[in-house]
This record gives C-alpha cells, sequence and structure tokens, in this order.
C-alpha cells in the first residue's frame, strides 16, 4: 500500500520515510506555494534517501493568507498549522495512508486528534505519524544513524518547509521577520542516507 508523506527535505520527514517504508511504499510529496519554485535541494534529498518525489504547489493565494494570518497573529503558528493541514487534506484525496514527520513535542505545525479523525471521515484515509511517540534527542539520534544531514539557521537553508516561503512573503510585505518569527530556529537538509 502507498503511502503520501509530507516531505520537506528535512530530518525528521525524512527519518519519517525511513520508519514507513518498512510497511508502505513511500512517496515524497513537497509543497510549495508558487508552482514556478524550483527545489533541487529537497529533489537531491528524495533521490538520495530512493523514494519516489513530486514537488505540488497551494498556490499564491495560499501564501497571502498564511503571510496575512502571521502578520495579523504577530506569529507564525497558526499559519503554518493551518498550511499543514490543507497539505495534509490534498494528499489525502490521492491516499489511502498519509503521514508526516511531526514529532512528540513539536508544537507547529500539529494537527489535533479531530484533525485526524476528520481526515479519516472525509476521505477514508488514515493519518500517520510515525515520529509522534519520539522527541527531539531521540529523532536526532536516530536521524544520526540513518542519515547525513545539514544544518543552518531558517532562511540560510533551502528546504522544502513552508517557513521558507512565508518569510519571504512577509518580507515583502514590509515587515521584519525578526519580529514575527521565533530566533535561532534551526533548519536540517539531508545530504545522504547512511544504509545502516
Amino acid at each position: 500500500m502507498k503511502a503520501g508523506l509530507l516531505f520537506s527535505g528535512g530530518k525528521d520527514s525524512a527519518l519519517a520515510a525511513v520508519l514507513l517504508s518498512r510497511d508502505y511504499e513511500v512517496e515524497l510529496n513537497t509543497f510549495v506555494f508558487d508552482p514556478d519554485r524550483e527545489v533541487p535541494s529537497v529533489e537531491a534529498a528524495a533521490r538520495a534517501l530512493g523514494f519516489p518525489w513530486q514537488k505540488r504547489s497551494l498556490g499564491l493565494e495560499c501564501l497571502t493568507a498564511a503571510a496575512g494570518q502571521v502578520v495579523r497573529d504577530g506569529h507564525p503558528c497558526t499559519a503554518i498549522t493551518a498550511v499543514h493541514r490543507r497539505a495534509v487534506r490534498l494528499l489525502a484525496q490521492e491516499y489511502e495512508v498519509v503521514a508526516d514527520g511531526t514529532r512528540m513535542n513539536d508544537r507547529v505545525p500539529m494537527l489535533t486528534r479531530g484533525d485526524a479523525m476528520s481526515l479519516a471521515d472525509r476521505y477514508g484515509c488514515s493519518y500517520v505519524r510515525p515520529l509522534l511517540g519520539y522527541g527531539k534527542v531521540e529523532v536526532q539520534r536516530l536521524a544520526a544513524r540513518h542519515l547525513s544531514v545539514a544544518y543552518g539557521e531558517t532562511g540560510t537553508i533551502e528546504n522544502g518547509d513552508y517557513e521558507y516561503e512565508i518569510r519571504a512573503a512577509v518580507g515583502r510585505m514590509g515587515h521584519r521577520c525578526a519580529e514575527l518569527f521565533p530566533a535561532r530556529h534551526e533548519q536540517s537538509l539531508v545530504t545522504g542516507a547512511t544504509g545502516t
């Protein structure tokens, strides 16, 4: 059975793919807003993992709405979770199993139990979070065992995380991202698989 996994190219979604591959045919799906945006580093990460990959677009109107939400709220939490919910729902229309790389201590994005039940009721799919029982330390340990990973501050490392494009849109609106987004937020990008 196929599982459609939301894939940013980072260690969490990559590790989720590795864990899911024991029981499913994993297909990686990266959502961007701008359909013309190329994400070669994310495509290379998918290739390194050996899973089929495709880029999908949420649309520029979704980006405008997300950036506006960040400015209104003064933080990105609600906007990023709403974008994530939309991406999961789009995958739920195609896959019987939809997955992401959210882990135990994540606050954003994090779908609620009600969101998961709604997906099952509305689309007849299962929503799977293979890292939900793992905290940050354990995810880092497992990622180090299975993956080669580059790390960098958000905005300095180009992965398929929603925040990358939302930050740019907020900046184009004339707002300072440093006032709206958390400082020292580290991102990751998978550069290879260790094969262990």
